[in-house]
């Protein structure tokens, strides 16, 4: 599913089983030495994606703790993202030099509590939800809580502070893309104003990803009003989970 929706200068790892022979470093053991056995599982899986996602591209292994808000820490010059729900844990990591940011997100694929929609949604939002097509059974309003974190995710490392969930909107389109335009002001990246992004989006045994790339050499978007270009991933001028 992963490689789906990531660029080919992204390398992932994905898991749909726990990896509880993967061992930890001692300054990774001391983060879940009191945790219950599920969240060492999914902290000790997710690290075993990465640190294959790392290998790809030629990094040792090497200790990825929680930093600032709970975002993973990378070697130098490595950008990268985690996410981990019930049955999937999954890690993508790229090189700096080819990436400025990138925010992955998993999610079970079935419909989101109706509580967690109303905290979650813009009103805007709830309405392309409700004029999005019931046929082939994708659970939008999941897809739409998994778009929100992954532009949190591809947010903090840029921004360095706290996106909310209503910070956003997302506008999901049924061909595998979504957009996200922000409600608050961004620094600049790549010379430009960050006002946005633009993501992909799958769903596979039961699962839906998103997923955000900026890449240093993606073609500009559009200035006159249209469209994105398809591969586009940085809106301009116009979420710690892991």
């Amino acid at each position: 599913m992963l490689e789906n929706i990531l660029p080919p200068a992204v390398c992932g790892s994905q898991s749909s089983t726990d990896r509880l022979d993967a061992a930890l470093f001692p300054e990774e053991q001391v983060v879940v030495a009191g945790a219950v056995a599920r969240r060492k599982a999914e902290f000790t899986t997710v690290r075993a994606c990465a640190r294959d996602a790392l290998a790809t591209l030629g990094h040792a292994p090497v200790p990825l703790v929680p930093g600032e808000y709970g975002a993973p820490s990378w070697p130098d010059h490595v950008v990268g993202s985690m996410t981990h729900c019930p049955g999937y844990r999954a890690a993508a990591v790229a090189h700096s030099a080819d990436v400025v940011t990138l925010g992955i997100d998993a999610e079970p694929h079935e419909a989101l509590p109706g509580k967690v929609l109303r905290a979650v949604a813009r009103p805007e939002e709830l309405d392309m939800l409700a004029g999005l097509p019931a046929a082939g059974g994708v659970a939008w309003d999941r897809l739409l809580f998994s778009a929100k974190e992954s532009v949190y995710k591809a947010w903090f490392p840029v921004a360095r502070r706290w996106l909310g969930f209503q910070q956003a909107t997302i506008v999901i389109v049924p061909d595998g893309t979504f957009t996200a335009r922000l409600h608050t002001r961004g620094p600049h990246l790549l010379g430009r104003p960050l006002t946005g992004f633009h993501g992909r989006w799958a769903t596979s045994g039961g699962h839906v990803a998103t997923a955000i790339t900026v890449e240093r050499n993606a073609p500009r978007p559009a200035r006159n009003g249209g469209p994105l270009p398809a591969d586009a991933s940085l809106a301009v001028e116009s979420l710690p989970r892991t």
